[in-house]
């Protein structure tokens, strides 16, 4: 969510726009109203729970109250005897109560109705409605376009959250079509994940080994580390399991080159194993921490493997944008106040520049020297013979006669010799 710094450069001083905040203190900003309307919602939900505890206590004494009267009415009968005054007073206090309790908690839920009616009010208060206005409709090919864009990527992070039966009613509800070759990657992830937070790495294990050579490649230790917890769960078992760990323990032949000190370090365990490692010098190897540390490894390497993103497209995408509207907000309203709207008229990039922080730095940006702009699929960076980089809408203005001079160096050279670069 970059732009190029020279557009943002000039926007801010045609419009006289200060952008010095950082990203941290603009982050603080937004999560106050935010809080504000948190701190209604928990009212009501009080609200809510001691409505609930007080409705449930006074039907329970109602329904005690009701069910002596009745026993006693039954008793009656039984015997004969015609219904006494004290029966009739009885019977008559029992209505008035029961209409006096139904009156009692009817008004108390009408009191809850203003409370979160009063949330409404701090969301307006504290949120602009005209949010979708800092965005031109021109981004969006077409309003169905738009909305197949964020129906898709709401099923594609409630797949990556383990919500699979919450994304196939979605999917149906949307009527939107989604392949199984979309949906099996996510299936497998979270039938491997859910198998090891319960402790059980055969899963696991089984998907490394059969993926072996695309994880060295990617230089990844996960399956190292998935032979070690298993050869660490055995330790657990106590000298019981000893002689099954002293088998197991071929598995790291393969990785003895790379991890010969952790190996090591378990096979020195074993000396311990009869006096208890939890009161040895290798009790840290029983710690738990292990798993949750192999979890966020697998879910890396193997989204990494795949093509995934680790963390949800979406997730991303309105955190970004909790940094970011606060700043597009106020400057939409300085290009409106200063009648100025033509500046910020390209859909694709951003009228000033915006810190979102290294944690969203994903990939670098290139911004053509000649014509200050940043390059793009269809004017990607093309690198001349001489070395230096330009874009390919620049290169094709520059050339003279079917010959090309670097705008850089003195070299002349044929244009169909530049190659495109890719960061």
């Amino acid at each position: 969510m970059t732009a190029a710094p020279e557009a943002g450069a000039g926007l801010q001083q045609q419009v006289g726009f200060d952008t010095g905040p950082s990203s941290c203190s603009q982050a603080e900003a937004t999560m106050e109203p935010c809080e504000s309307v948190e701190r209604e919602v928990d009212k009501v939900l009080q609200k809510f729970l001691t409505y609930g505890q007080h409705c449930e206590q006074s039907l329970e004494e109602l329904l005690r109250y009701v069910g002596q009267l009745r026993a006693e009415l039954a008793s009656a009968a039984l015997q004969g005897t015609p219904l006494s005054a004290t029966l009739s007073l009885v019977m008559s206090q029992c209505c008035r109560k029961i209409k006096d309790t139904v009156q009692k908690l009817a008004s108390d839920h009408k009191d809850i109705h203003s409370s979160v009616s009063r949330v409404g009010k701090a969301i307006d208060r504290n949120f602009d409605s005209e949010v979708c206005g800092v965005v031109s409709d021109a981004v969006w090919d077409s309003r169905e376009k738009q909305q197949q864009i964020l129906q898709m990527a709401i099923v594609e992070h409630l797949y990556q959250q383990g919500m699979l039966s919450v994304a196939e009613e979605l999917c149906q509800e949307s009527t939107l079509n989604v392949d199984l070759d979309f949906k099996q990657p996510f299936l497998e992830l979270n039938r491997i994940l859910e198998a090891l937070h319960k402790h059980d790495l055969g899963p696991a294990l089984e998907w490394a080994i059969s993926h072996r050579q695309r994880l060295l490649e990617l230089n990844s230790s996960l399956e190292f580390k998935l032979h070690r917890l298993y050869f660490i769960h055995l330790l657990a078992g106590g000298p019981d399991k000893q002689l099954e760990a002293l088998s197991y323990a071929r598995h790291f032949q393969p990785f003895a080159r790379l991890h010969q000190r952790e190996i090591q370090v378990m096979m020195g365990s074993l000396v311990y194993l009869r006096l208890g490692l939890e009161k040895s010098p290798y009790c840290h190897l029983l710690d738990a921490s292990h798993w949750a540390e192999i979890c966020e490894t697998f879910t890396r390497d193997a989204c990494s493997l795949l093509g995934l993103s680790v963390e949800s497209p979406l997730s991303v995408s309105f955190a970004s944008g909790c940094v970011a509207l606060p700043v597009l907000m106020n400057i939409k309203a300085v290009i409106e106040q200063r009648q100025c709207t033509g500046v910020w008229s390209h859909k694709d990039e951003l009228p000033i520049e915006i810190e979102l922080g290294m944690k969203c730095w994903y990939h670098s940006v290139f911004a053509c020297p000649i014509l200050r702009q940043q390059t793009s699929d269809s004017n990607p960076p093309i690198k001349l013979i001489c070395g230096h980089v330009i874009s390919r809408d620049a290169l094709n203005k520059l050339i003279n006669g079917g010959k090309l001079k670097c705008p850089y160096c003195p070299m002349e050279q044929n244009p169909a010799d530049g190659k495109r670069i890719i960061f």
